[in-house]
């Protein structure tokens, strides 16, 4: 059966998650609803990465297999037509077998926003994190430096499902200012544990203020004691930017 490569933009607000949950709205579960209804088959979708509950994705990828032989193109507008407004699929085209989305993945890129300054933002409240208090973005960034490498992770996330270790390498992580009251974390990395990102951000934002140093940051990673750490950031502030693969070809009928 054709296997088919989907990207995935969402808004994860209203979801408890990518994954499948009983009596619980998930985006898994909202996707394949869809595909059951157009296919006339329950299908199950295959996730590059399981985020958590109010975590949005401009770049999620997913799998699955599907006996459908009017096209891709016309497979994604019947998809975008029955989905909800707050899911989308960006791309779709038939993969070779041997893809996996979560398994392919060399590398992902998550992006975390905050909303740095005194009154909040009506419009950004759903997708941002709001800090109050100024921060200091050339501390974080010095702290954020340590980042890159392979490390042990532990004091930042708990390890998910089938990879007990919490051993994950980082290709590059920044801190960036966007116009006069936004900074942006982005990182990317060959694997992420649960709430990592998260903490990482809660941890820098400590730094920002003032409140922690570079170094206490460093020593906080070479811990590997959770308690040591930032306050998670909240869920509204991620987002799943990219997954990143070697070439796989595309099939052609």
């Amino acid at each position: 059966m054709p296997k088919y490569k989907a990207v995935l933009e969402y808004d994860g607000t209203d979801y408890h998650g990518w994954q499948l949950q009983k009596d619980l709205p998930t985006v898994q579960g909202a996707i394949e609803s869809v595909l059951a209804r157009i296919l006339g088959v329950p299908t199950r979708v295959h996730g590059a990465g399981r985020t958590d509950a109010g975590v949005h994705a401009r770049g999620q990828t997913a799998h699955f297999l599907a006996d459908w032989r009017h096209g891709p193109e016309k497979l994604l507008r019947a998809c975008n037509a029955l989905l909800p407004p707050d899911i989308s699929v960006r791309g779709l085209h038939e993969t070779c077998e041997d893809f996996h989305a979560r398994h392919s993945a060399r590398s992902k890129t998550y992006v975390y926003s905050i909303m740095n300054r005194e009154i909040s933002s009506p419009l950004h409240r759903l997708y941002t994190w709001h800090v109050p208090h100024a921060l200091d973005a050339a501390l974080m960034q010095e702290a954020a430096n340590h980042l890159p490498g392979r490390h042990d992770f532990a004091a930042f996330g708990s390890p998910t499902d089938g990879t007990p270790s919490t051993v994950r390498a980082m290709i590059e992580a920044r801190i960036e200012s966007c116009a006069s009251d936004m900074l942006v974390f982005t990182i990317t990395g060959t694997g992420f544990l649960r709430y990592m990102v998260r903490s990482l951000v809660g941890t820098l934002v400590e730094v920002g203020k003032g409140k922690m140093r570079p170094s206490d940051f460093l020593c906080v990673l070479r811990s590997g004691d959770r308690s040591k750490a930032g306050p998670t950031a909240p869920a509204r502030g991620l987002c799943l930017h990219s997954v990143h693969y070697e070439s796989y070809p595309r099939r052609t009928r």
